[in-house]
């Protein structure tokens, strides 16, 4: 299992907007093979910055799997117009888990 942080910038005055947005467009995510769950988090510091955690059985699920696919422009279309600059995504692995 991999785990996919995208960090997003959201325009001013539109964070319950883009909250919205992504529960909307988790339905197109959450439909690739490979998706195992997703939790969106909200900066207390910055509240126009949110992350995405989203978990994969692999990379490829989600690079291949999901972007290559025809959900993702729909996605982009979705949470796209409350962006306030281009989002970095990376991917994970767990290394140490605690109770």
């Amino acid at each position: 299992m991999i785990t996919e942080i995208a960090d997003f910038a959201v325009l001013p005055d539109k964070q319950e907007e883009f909250a919205d947005a992504v529960r909307e467009g988790l339905a197109l995510v959450a439909g690739t093979p490979g998706f195992r769950r997703a939790r969106l988090t909200r900066s207390i510091e910055t509240p126009t910055r949110f992350v995405l955690l989203i978990e994969w059985d692999s990379v490829e699920a989600h690079t291949v799997g999901f972007r290559e696919s025809e959900a993702f422009p729909k996605w982009r279309a979705i949470v796209g117009p409350f962006f306030d600059g281009a989002p970095t995504v990376e991917h994970v692995e767990d290394l140490v888990t605690h109770p």
